[in-house]
C-alpha cells in the first residue's frame, strides 16, 4: 500500500489528535525542567522568561502551555507529588498490611530524602515560601503534603488494628512525630552538614516505633538500618 494510501486511511479525530498529544509532551517536558530548576531556586524563583531560556522555546511558547506563573508553579507541586507518591507511598503498599507496611514507608521516605540533600524539597522550600501568602499555590502545596500525612496515619491506625502498635496508640501523635523527625534531618544534613544525621534518623525512628509498639510485637530493625548513610540514595488512602 501506497503512502498516500496511508494518508488517506488516517481518520480526522486520529490527525487532531496528533498535535494535542505533542503539546502534552511539551508540556511535560516544561514541568519536567521547572521541576529541576525549583528544586534548586524554589518555588518562587521559577519564572516563564527564566523557563524558556532553559527549554530554548519563546516566552509566549512556554507561557501558551500554562497561561501564567501561578499556574506553572501548581503544576510544578502536582508534579512533584506525583513523584513523591510513585517513590515513597505506591512501592510501600507491597509490604504486609501493618508494621512493616509503615517501616516500608519511612524507608522510601528517607530514600527519597538521602537524594533530595543535594537538590532540596519542595515540600520543605515551599513551606518557607508560601508559609504566611494565601492563594492557589499556597493551597496545592499545603493539600499535598496534607494528603501524604494522612496516608501516614492511615498506616498508624492499621498497625494499630493489626497488633503491631498499642492499641491505645494515638495515630496522629505517631505521624506527627515522624513527620517531625523527617523535617529535622533535612535540616541536619542540609543546613547544618551533620555526617551522622541519617544514622541518628533511623534510630530515632526505631525508638518512636518502640514506644508505640504492643507489648507483643517484634522488634524487627528498618531495613534502612542495614544501609549506611553513604549508600542511602508519588499518596492516596493506605489500604
Amino acid at each position: 500500500m501506497s503512502l498516500a494510501s496511508n494518508i488517506k486511511r488516517i481518520r480526522p479525530e486520529t490527525a487532531m489528535a496528533r498535535p494535542m498529544q505533542k503539546g502534552q509532551q511539551t508540556k511535560a517536558a516544561i514541568v519536567d525542567a521547572a521541576l529541576g530548576l525549583a528544586t534548586q531556586i524554589g518555588l518562587e524563583g521559577l519564572s516563564i522568561g527564566a523557563l524558556a531560556e532553559v527549554m530554548q522555546m519563546s516566552k509566549s511558547g512556554v507561557f501558551a502551555h500554562f497561561g501564567s506563573r501561578e499556574e506553572l508553579q501548581i503544576s510544578v507541586v502536582r508534579e512533584y507529588h506525583t513523584r513523591f507518591e510513585d517513590e515513597v507511598f505506591y512501592p510501600a503498599m507491597s509490604a504486609p498490611r501493618g508494621l512493616p507496611r509503615l517501616r516500608a514507608l519511612f524507608d522510601n521516605w528517607m530514600k527519597r530524602t538521602s537524594v533530595e540533600i543535594e537538590s532540596g524539597c519542595i515540600y520543605i522550600s515551599g513551606a518557607v515560601e508560601f508559609d504566611d501568602r494565601p492563594g492557589p499555590v499556597r493551597d496545592a502545596l499545603a493539600s499535598s503534603v496534607n494528603t501524604w500525612l494522612t496516608a501516614m496515619r492511615r498506616a498508624v491506625e492499621i498497625a494499630v488494628s493489626e497488633g503491631h502498635l498499642s492499641p491505645g496508640t494515638d495515630a496522629s501523635q505517631m505521624a506527627f512525630e515522624i513527620h517531625a523527625l523527617i523535617l529535622a534531618l533535612h535540616y541536619e544534613v542540609r543546613f547544618l552538614r551533620s555526617p551522622d544525621s541519617l544514622r541518628r534518623a533511623v534510630t530515632a525512628f526505631e525508638g518512636i516505633v518502640t514506644r508505640f509498639s504492643a507489648a507483643s510485637a517484634p522488634a524487627a530493625p528498618s531495613a534502612t538500618a542495614a544501609r549506611t548513610p553513604r549508600n542511602l540514595p508519588r499518596s492516596g488512602a493506605v489500604r
